[in-house]
């Protein structure tokens, strides 16, 4: 379950440099790794934000688009204005392409920081992010800046809507999520990909990330004024519904 930021440029964690050198197996190593999961429950994220009709959504860390690209299919009115945006070049290349192929509604695409984004208050009706808030905030030193930007291109009554990995309340399906990630993930996924750092440290952040009770915490503290969550196959992922 590939995630889409690296908050370091060029530091200490390998993933900046996966996303930056984008390998061409980017989106068939997440679709293998997720027997085609991730896909489905994006696309669930996607009718989940749609379903409070918004009309102006930002999809970030969209990498190589694939969440936006649910959102521009699913957009029954047509009316919807989808912007995405992510921080390396390639992959939005490679989500351009995509877009330009697939999308119903067009999709405008930006290179952009997630703490520092070139819009007003309140811009956006709705905000997405597949599988890329683990990485803005796992052990992360400015998990608060990018919150605070978060919730400001935000409007009154608009909607974060998060689809993560998550940790299964049942003691089994934790072990056997355990074992898959270390395994299929950092070891099968590190082999294929030929991006071994990268895919540790995705098996390892998943496997020490928060609970969803941890994340409800974390968004509330942070300004938003209700947090709801889905769990997703027994918990192995969520969908977070926060409303500013």
């Amino acid at each position: 379950m590939g995630t889409k930021h690296e908050h370091t440029e060029g530091g200490s964690r390998p993933l900046y440099h996966m996303f930056i050198r984008v390998p061409s197996s980017y989106d068939m190593m997440n679709r293998l790794l997720t027997l085609g999961l991730d896909e489905r429950w994006r696309k669930k994220a996607a009718k989940t934000c749609l379903a409070a009709s918004p009309t102006r959504v930002m999809d970030l860390c969209t990498g190589t688009g694939d969440m936006v690209m649910h959102l521009s299919r699913l957009c029954k009115n047509g009316k919807c204005e989808l912007l995405a945006l992510d921080f390396s070049p390639p992959m939005l290349n490679l989500a351009r392409e995509k877009a330009a192929k697939k999308a119903l509604i067009p999709i405008r695409f930006t290179e952009g920081d997630v703490a520092s984004m070139p819009y007003e208050n309140g811009y956006f009706d709705a905000v997405t992010l597949g599988f890329a808030f683990r990485n803005l905030t796992f052990r992360n030193p400015r998990t608060v800046d990018y919150l605070s930007e978060i919730l400001r291109i935000i409007r009154k009554d608009g909607r974060l809507v998060i689809v993560e990995t998550a940790q299964p309340g049942n003691r089994l399906l934790k072990f056997l999520f355990r074992i898959y990630m270390k395994v299929f993930v950092a070891r099968l996924g590190g082999w294929i990909s030929g991006h071994r750092a990268a895919y540790r440290y995705l098996a390892y952040s998943a496997i020490n990330y928060y609970a969803p009770a941890k994340i409800k915490e974390l968004l509330l503290q942070n300004g938003f004024s209700r947090v709801e969550d889905y769990p997703l196959m027994g918990g192995i992922a969520a969908i977070y519904v926060a409303v500013k």
